[in-house]
């Protein structure tokens, strides 16, 4: 038995997220069922996080256990063969040692939320990005968002149907960038809750309107209660980037 590690990009649009779905397809079952094409083997692939449907994957890192004989580039090669037409690619594949989890080896996740800042609908990018008409203040959200940074209680942001254990989360890094008429809002914590990011951006947006203040930000946070949130970013513009390990 070889146990594999993977780095997959996908796009989210046609899925109902990572994690294999009786009601939908997936990027889980989608690469579970090419596995299966290449090797005839019947395999689980665990991620290092499990993305919302219409969230995008950049450097998804997954892996998987094969007890057929392969090299790492003819498998890395299969599945990107079998796994079309569906919008997902094997942009790496290594050996990891037995012990090495896609999941709960992960020392750090990043994300990324592009949102596109003006008043021309989106053409190519629809699905792939938030727009918002009005102007958003890229400094007064990037200031607002260090409030966020750090050990906190994210009730608030969390989605009511997360099943995580505690609420209890530690952000390492929120950012907010302009580049032109993009805005970049780039996350790196160990872990997230259920919808943290997207609920994260949405009151953000709410801070660059000019509807909300940092004090309300704060208040939100600090009162621990979902029905405070502001407001959801929709999934179109979340990407996964990458996943950190202590072997990188």
């Amino acid at each position: 038995m070889t146990r594999f590690a993977l780095t997959v990009e996908f796009d989210g649009r046609p899925f109902m997220g990572w994690q294999r779905q009786d009601h939908g397809p997936s990027v889980q079952q989608a690469i579970e069922d090419a596995a299966h094409l290449v090797t005839g083997e019947r395999v689980i692939v665990h991620a290092a996080g499990r993305t919302d449907a219409g969230v995008h994957g950049l450097g998804m890192r997954a892996h998987l256990d094969i007890t057929r004989e392969i090299t790492p580039f003819r498998l890395m090669e299969a599945l990107n063969a079998r796994v079309r037409p569906h919008p997902v690619a094997i942009l790496d594949c290594v050996e990891v040692p037995d012990d090495w989890h896609a999941r709960f080896s992960c020392r750090a996740r990043h994300y990324e939320y592009r949102i596109v800042n003006r008043r021309a609908p989106l053409t190519w990018e629809k699905g792939l990005a938030w727009r918002l008409a009005n102007p958003l203040d890229a400094a007064a959200m990037h200031e607002a968002a260090q409030i966020l940074v750090g050990r906190h209680d994210f009730t608030t942001f969390r989605s009511v149907h997360c099943q995580s254990d505690s609420p209890l989360k530690s952000i390492d890094r929120l950012d907010v960038l302009r580049e032109g008429d993009r805005l970049l809002v780039r996350a790196s914590a160990r872990s997230f809750l259920h919808h943290q990011v997207r609920s994260m951006v949405g009151c953000l947006a709410l801070v660059g309107q000019g509807k909300w203040s940092a004090d309300d930000l704060r208040d939100a946070l600090e009162a621990r209660d979902r029905t405070r949130l502001g407001l959801n970013a929709p999934p179109d513009g979340l990407f996964f980037v990458r996943a950190d390990y202590p072997t990188d």
